[in-house]
């Protein structure tokens, strides 16, 4: 038994050195704003270059933007064009121009982390406070100091369906940027990817070391275009997945880049 049980496990893992199939790849430059597609992102040993390289900054209160008390700042597109920030609103306003750093650098809190951040000067800081209804500014942060995990997330199409079933939101799929996750990947047996922590997988380009289970927020509840609160997936999927200390549920899974594929 324990001899057949070892050829099953060396098996698995024999099969996840093979690569997975990518959906899609995903992020954005600043953090809490739209997660969009980004087929030609570029990896390094800290994950997707541009990834969350800026956020927005309350001054007076000296704290990073949180995404759940701020979620109009979803709906706000932003994207690199080399040194370029674009943002564009709902109503069509946008700007484009490279983020010119203030010489000013700024201790901030993010969910109790201090952050270094180093703020801008342009035109982004007036688009977007007028957006968001009070006053902001864009910063520099080094990279992956916004980002709660490790540098690479990753969620699979058959536990969206699952949860799109529990949750009775057949087009959850269609809506896959609710996850935030950088790789989206094929699979056919739900929450799969859990099983799989402390393996090397290639994805795409990319070999990556799968890491621990992703805790959730309410962020998943916002409609990833507007922003607009929608189905309370998070309480749906605490009802039935395992949780951490603080009862956010498991969905999806960090990863760690290792070098190419």
């Amino acid at each position: 038994m324990e001899d057949r049980d070892s050829a099953r496990a060396a098996k698995h893992s024999s099969s996840l050195t093979e690569a997975l199939d990518v959906r899609s790849v995903g992020f954005t430059p600043i953090k809490g704003a739209r997660h969009l597609s980004q087929s030609d992102a570029d990896f390094d040993e800290r994950g997707p270059v541009g990834d969350r390289r800026y956020c927005l900054v309350d001054v007076e209160k000296r704290q990073v933007l949180r995404t759940v008390q701020n979620p109009s700042l979803v709906a706000v597109f932003a994207r690199l064009h080399d040194d370029h920030l674009e943002t564009r609103l709902p109503d069509g306003r946008s700007v484009s121009a490279v983020p010119e750093v203030s010489g000013e650098t700024l201790t901030c809190d993010y969910w109790g982390r201090p952050v270094e951040a180093e703020l801008t000067d342009g035109p982004h800081d007036g688009l977007l406070s007028a957006w968001l209804g009070k006053s902001v500014r864009l910063a520099r942060v080094p990279r992956g100091d916004v980002v709660y995990g490790d540098p690479v997330s990753i969620v699979a199409t058959a536990s969206i369906r699952d949860l799109g079933r529990k949750v009775d939101h057949p087009d959850l799929l269609a809506e896959a940027a609710r996850f935030r996750a950088t790789f989206l990947i094929d699979t056919e047996e739900p929450f799969v990817e859990e099983t799989w922590a402390g393996r090397e997988v290639s994805l795409g380009g990319v070999r990556v070391r799968i890491g621990e289970t992703i805790p959730r927020c309410a962020v998943m509840d916002l409609d990833p275009v507007t922003g607009a609160r929608g189905p309370r997936l998070l309480k749906s999927l605490a009802a039935y997945r395992g949780s951490n200390a603080n009862g956010e549920p498991f969905f999806g899974t960090y990863a760690q880049v290792v070098g190419e594929s």
